[in-house]
């Protein structure tokens, strides 16, 4: 058995986040396993960058209410139970609303040393202005017991304040 103490809780970097997120590392995929589990929290409006990951990625909102979206897809309000699965390579991005605070544990494999970076992004962050300037959609709300996979319309910032 191993006890691994709690390190400190890190501020996401602004090329990786929009506004303010505390990151708190849980598992940190040490080989054999390669699984990483970190513990992300958002503030109200904090987002990622788009950005995928080689092998996926698996999300579980543990407080809050949030929104995800993969490239070409809708926007999706997600909250507290929700588990969300991003296939590898997919291209997306998950953040809080802009009214609540969101948490999610992120589930993800780490890759070989030989192979390409487990994640991948750029600084290109997802706000309701860019958005709604390649708008012509809604905000799909999605039942709790389905994710949501196929492309669609994108959010016109109408709908996203309604959120």
């Amino acid at each position: 058995m191993e006890i691994t103490p709690k390190q400190p809780t890190a501020k996401g970097r602004a090329e990786t986040f929009t506004g303010d997120v505390w990151i708190d590392a849980i598992a940190n995929g040490q080989e054999p396993s390669r699984v990483r589990v970190n513990l992300v929290r958002f503030s109200p409006g904090a987002r990622s960058a788009w950005h995928s990951h080689a092998l996926g990625q698996t999300l579980h909102v543990t407080d809050g209410a949030g929104l995800v979206q993969p490239r070409g897809g809708d926007i999706v309000r997600i909250r507290a139970g929700d588990v969300i699965y991003t296939p590898a390579e997919e291209e997306h991005w998950h953040g809080a609303t802009p009214h609540d605070f969101m948490a999610h544990l992120s589930i993800t494999k780490g890759v070989g040393s030989s192979e390409k970076p487990e994640t991948t992004g750029g600084r290109t962050s997802p706000t309701p202005s860019t958005t709604a300037r390649r708008s012509r959609g809604y905000v799909r709300q999605r039942s709790r017991s389905m994710a949501h996979r196929g492309p669609g319309p994108r959010c016109n910032t109408r709908s996203l304040r309604a959120l």
